[in-house]
């Protein structure tokens, strides 16, 4: 049902009883109602206003309470450490202006909360404020306290901005007979630089915005000129379905080229998002190049992203509506279910996303409960017909004899990982070993990004799977994060202590595809020694050192201080595929399987050229529908 914002209003006004004060605003897609007596509206539970008013206007509606209610920030933190009892344990208080909201994390948040939410109400009513109760992690995330230290600061900025991105979707609207079109900017025929551009009558929006992990400076960037993107003043809104590299890592460009409207992704996308950018300049800058974009390019898209929690549905644009669900490739990975106008004339596209067909050690299997859909977009990395993936049970048995045999032989094993997902993989399945007491545990150093990231989970514990979101919260011994054999290398000197220490151990280090990073220093000591194992347990692209390697390669060059040397590889070289976060062909087939109905329409991305094509065509015949695999730059129409 499109309405403009004053219809909104107007439908608004009926409802709401005579004698209770309210003003209408908007928070991107969302309604906000601000009001005096905010209690007024959430009477009744699943009966009261506020869900009666959503249920009429269609729309996600949230209330406010008024300015004239709310406490000053210091005298919020003051009531909160008078009003929360000690055994709580409050750890961090966390104000958000913007959205009028505040987080206290504690060790205890049923004593915090009190029977049947009695202290929160009372904090509630003395404050003003919104209030958000949650376990404090196990360790804290520097990249989140940023984030949430630059959003409180940028309060009256962002508030700005929730409003101008609201009043830019319930715009009137245009005339004209309604379509829409997709075209494909990055990631078709290859893996990396994903960029998807859903065109309509009335709206343009863009899913991912990735780099590609390429020796080939031409080809790292999406199509940014394109004709079809430009002027950036158009775009409706951004969309991000993970926080990998090949997904978020040019949206900074973005910004710096003057895009200014919103980013849609999941929390731990929008932290996770960040800690990547910062750390993809820090890379090029070692590497002597200069970084496409700066920290303050950094910053304005923190300033401008939503955050959406799985199964929230939102609008985005005046004709489309989006909902994410779980992926299961990474931490807050999602699914982007888009529902284009309405009526006679609406189109459902599903994008898949980069998923994960199967419960992992971290996450539960991909969704698959989506209403009808039309199109599908999906990834292809592993779709052709000899693509096999063992599971997860299978590959934690072969990377646990794989230390077993390490410590016999007093050999190092060395994994390039991605510091998001395999890592945190690899470092529950070699905890699992180590605790069963079958061999003596050994130092397993994390070097890069991976503790960080690893905060990073910890903060989002209802991102995680049952099972590993209960040892999250339970703490101490039982998050198996916190266990003692993981240690991070803080400094380059601990590094070079490491490489010379001739005991056994376990290094699990960036980058996942070998084009940089700190396993290089690893690679180019320990590759020579017939004791040593290099382990890969991600996917690598073609055209990266990884892929060399995996191919066999007995030596490969490697620069090191303007100098090429050649690396001698007389290591064992094993890659173990069942950690990786993508489904192989048979998952994926499950998974398109599994939608019901089949969609009308599917499109592969996301593979080299001829495992696209390949798996375009097994879709085809299986399923008796339309399939395409098109190269960058074509577009298909939708409707």
């Amino acid at each position: 049902m499109r309405l403009t914002l004053n219809e909104v209003k107007k439908r608004i006004d009926k409802m709401i009883p005579k004698g209770l004060d309210y003003d209408i605003d908007v928070e991107a897609g969302s309604i906000a109602i601000i009001t005096h007596t905010p209690q007024e509206f959430g009477k009744g539970g699943g009966d009261s206003l506020t869900v009666k008013i959503a249920k009429s206007i269609k729309r996600r509606v949230v209330i406010r309470p008024h300015m004239d209610l709310l406490l000053s920030e210091d005298e919020v933190e003051q009531k909160i450490m008078e009003t929360i009892p000690n055994e709580a344990m409050v750890r961090n208080i966390f104000i958000d202006p913007a959205l009028s909201e505040v987080t206290i994390e504690c060790d205890d948040p049923s004593t915090a909360v009190g029977h049947k939410g009695t202290i929160i109400q009372s904090l509630r009513d003395e404050i003003g404020w919104l209030v958000n109760v949650t376990r404090a992690p196990a360790f804290e995330s520097r990249t989140q306290h940023d984030i949430r230290r630059y959003r409180r600061e940028m309060a009256d900025d962002r508030r700005g901005l929730l409003r101008k991105f609201g009043t830019r979707i319930y715009r009137p609207k245009r005339p004209g007979q309604p379509w829409a079109r997709i075209t494909a900017l990055g990631s078709y025929r290859e893996v990396g630089r994903a960029m998807h551009l859903v065109t309509t009558n009335e709206s343009k929006v863009l899913v991912d915005v990735g780099a590609k992990p390429t020796v080939n400076k031409n080809e790292i960037q999406p199509f940014f000129n394109a004709p079809e993107l430009l002027p950036l003043d158009n775009i409706d809104a951004v969309v991000l379905t993970h926080a990998h590299v090949d997904h978020i890592a040019m949206l900074p460009v973005l910004f710096r080229y003057g895009y200014r409207g919103p980013v849609y992704c999941t929390p731990p996308t929008r932290d996770l998002m960040t800690l990547l950018q910062i750390d993809y300049i820090k890379v090029a800058q070692a590497e002597g190049t200069d970084p496409p974009y700066s920290k303050a390019d950094i910053q304005e898209c923190i300033k401008h992203v939503v955050d959406i929690g799985y199964g929230e549905k939102t609008d985005i644009a005046p004709d489309i509506k989006i909902s994410m669900e779980n992926a299961g490739h990474i931490l807050g990975s999602s699914s982007v279910y888009m529902q284009i106008g309405e009526g006679s004339h609406e189109h459902r596209l599903l994008f898949s996303g980069d998923i994960k067909y199967e419960k992992s050690w971290l996450f539960d299997a991909a969704a698959v409960r989506f209403p009808k859909a039309d199109t599908l977009v999906i990834e292809s990395t592993y779709g052709g017909p000899q693509d096999f993936q063992p599971n997860r049970t299978d590959a934690t048995h072969e990377i646990q004899d794989l230390v077993k045999l390490a410590v016999s032989r007093s050999g190092k094993i060395f994994c390039p990982v991605f510091a998001v997902g395999r890592s945190q993989e690899v470092m529950l399945a070699i905890d699992q070993l180590f605790k069963s007491g079958e061999v003596s545990p050994i130092t397993v150093w994390l070097d890069g990004m991976i503790s960080e990231a690893t905060a990073i989970h910890a903060s989002h514990p209802d991102y995680l799977n049952r099972d590993l979101r209960k040892q999250v919260l339970r703490g101490g011994e039982e998050n198996p994060f916190n266990s003692p054999w993981f240690k991070q290398v803080d400094s380059r000197e601990q590094r070079e202590s490491i490489l010379n220490d001739p005991s056994p151990c376990i290094v699990l280090a960036t980058s996942g595809m070998m084009t940089g990073g700190p396993i290089m220093e690893y690679f180019k000591n320990w590759a020579p020694e017939l004791n040593n194992t290099l382990c890969f347990v991600g996917y690598q692209a073609s055209g990266t050192m990884g892929r060399r390697l995996q191919s066999g390669h007995p030596e490969v060059p490697m620069v090191d201080r303007g100098q090429t040397h050649m690396i001698p590889v007389s290591c064992n070289v094993v890659t173990i595929d069942g950690f990786s976060g993508h489904s192989d062909r048979k998952q994926l087939m499950d998974y398109v399987r599994a939608l019901n109905p089949t969609p009308r329409r599917i499109i592969c991305h996301h593979g080299d050229p001829q495992t696209c094509n390949a798996f375009r065509q097994g879709l085809r015949d299986t399923f008796r529908v339309q399939t395409h695999a098109p190269a960058n730059l074509e577009t298909i129409r939708l409707m």
